[in-house]
């Protein structure tokens, strides 16, 4: 195999012969009129209406594309070129191109983007092509691409790629090149971004309005986490990344928009996981008039909105399990759920047994943890791996949900439910608690726990609560983790499979 600073040295080599040659390496534009895979469909349908004339020849293209294959038969060259669609043969033929042009070639190499102009025709072993009359150079690759070798079965057609970008953590650090070579990442990332605008399309058409609210916020809350921080010079004031949009999005509430959304960025300064990372995307929603239960069903038909539009079915296949998303979805209730795995009311269960019992089954970070926040770990150990198929746990510890009304029912509860895919927790939703004379005192027992060592608890934010004084509507809220449900919809078995950039360690 070649050294790759050899390969460097030579694609330098034929940059500096192309200049010498007159031809710019860096084209400043180029105007396809079509792209590869509707080339390919024009001429099929040309073909199969018998519109071609006799010499089998078709209209004239104009694609630009990445070389991804190249072969040399001397006095004619078969290329493929790739574009946004996909992939075209090219035939390079020296007795129509002119020696001088032909020769030319011979400094392209493969990953170099390139512009073609020609008629496309079926080749004598079936490939639609483009017979090149004329090209240029567009961009000189100075490094090559990782591309893999491609094997095609000779009875099937069937061709079967092997990566030559195997490093999983090499291809999040240079994205770039995983999306280069890799046409299935490339579908991921506009499957993500048709699954964005589907749910958006669902919530305008609902009577949602979009909304914008601060990243940069002097007081974080809205979730248990803890923030990343910052310090503003012109007002000489700690700052701190958003942990969650709630806060704001309620206060609207409050002035009278009375449905509203945001798809944003949010940060936690936490723990990387299969379905963690510290910038991750949300979307959240609130409505007021509305409850808990409104909102299940709101859940519901947005889910089966989104598979409809963006994925065409609503079976989900999630590693070996293969799931039937229909509605109603299951409901479980959290303590109802953990106490039948524990074999004891979880009610009746001392803070010290809780704690006891969370060590036992090897939960993680315990420290600082209250009672809310060990049940919590209790049912992440115990429950959420099995909640593969659409699951709606319901009706959790007042304790482990300060910003939710008590339940109608039982005073121990707040109404507030989750839904769990595949073992992860997508949307998360609550019966709002909207007395501020309640909120005080579940932010002042957030306080308790901050002092007794939960860096996750909340603060108090006298603003909000000044907010809910005014008087906030009974009102219904969402949060969604946008990049879980790519994950869910699109099979992924990363959270880093579905965010472009993923953050990761330095390199050392």
């Amino acid at each position: 195999m070649e050294d790759l600073s050899q390969v460097l040295r030579h694609r330098r080599e034929k940059f500096d012969a192309l200049r010498e040659r007159g031809i710019e390496p860096f084209a400043y534009n180029f105007s396809p009129t079509a792209v590869a895979s509707d080339a390919i469909a024009d001429f099929e349908a040309r073909e199969k209406a018998e519109e071609l004339p006799e010499d089998g020849f078709s209209d004239r293209v104009k694609i630009g594309g990445r070389i991804v294959g190249w072969r040399d038969m001397g006095r004619s060259i078969f290329a493929h070129i790739e574009d946004s669609s996909g992939r075209i043969q090219l035939y390079f033929k020296k007795n129509l191109l002119g020696e001088e042009s032909f020769e030319t070639l011979g400094l392209l190499d493969i990953s170099d983007w390139i512009g073609v102009e020609g008629p496309t025709f079926r080749t004598r072993t079936g490939e639609v092509s483009v017979q090149v009359e004329s090209y240029e150079l567009l961009t000189k690759s100075m490094r090559p691409l990782p591309f893999g070798k491609v094997e095609t079965d000779p009875e099937t057609g069937e061709r079967t790629v092997h990566s030559g970008f195997q490093d999983t953590e090499m291809r999040y650090r240079r994205r770039y090149a995983d999306l280069a070579v890799h046409p299935e990442v490339r579908e991921t990332f506009r499957t993500r971004s048709r699954i964005v605008t589907a749910l958006r399309s669902f919530l305008d058409a609902e009577g949602f309005l979009e909304v914008e609210t601060p990243v940069l916020q002097p007081l974080y809350g809205g979730a248990s986490a803890k923030p990343f921080t910052t310090h503003h010079h012109a007002l000489d004031q700690k700052m701190y990344l958003r942990i969650a949009d709630e806060l704001y999005l309620k206060r609207l509430i409050v002035g009278g928009l009375d449905r509203v959304y945001e798809i944003s960025k949010d940060f936690r300064n936490e723990g990387l996981s299969r379905v963690h990372q510290p910038e991750f995307t949300m979307l959240e929603w609130y409505q007021a008039f509305s409850d808990y239960e409104d909102q299940m069903d709101l859940v519901e038909r947005m889910v089966l909105h989104v598979l409809d539009e963006v994925m065409g079915s609503r079976t989900l296949k999630l590693g070996e399990h293969e799931i039937e998303v229909e509605a109603p979805f299951r409901r479980l209730g959290l303590v109802s759920g953990l106490s039948e795995a524990l074999g004891r009311d979880v009610h009746e269960m001392t803070e010290e047994e809780l704690r006891a019992k969370a060590e036992e089954v090897g939960a993680p970070d315990l420290h600082g943890a209250g009672r809310g926040k060990l049940i919590d770990k209790l049912f992440g150990e115990l429950i959420e791996p099995d909640l593969i198929h659409p699951t709606f746990v319901i009706d959790h510890p007042k304790e482990l949900s300060p910003l939710a009304k008590p339940h109608r029912s039982d005073p121990r509860l707040t109404e507030r439910f989750e839904l769990y895919i595949g073992g992860a927790e997508i949307f998360n939703a609550f019966s709002e608690l909207n007395d501020p004379v309640d909120q005080r005192e579940r932010f002042e027992a957030q306080t308790a726990l901050r002092e007794a060592g939960d860096e996750e608890a909340q603060q108090i934010d006298e603003d909000y609560i000044r907010a809910l004084e005014y008087g906030m509507p009974p009102t219904g809220g969402v949060g969604m983790g946008v990049d879980r449900l790519v994950m869910m919809l699109t099979g992924q078995p990363t959270i880093r499979d579905v965010i472009l950039f993923p953050i990761l360690r330095n390199e050392e």
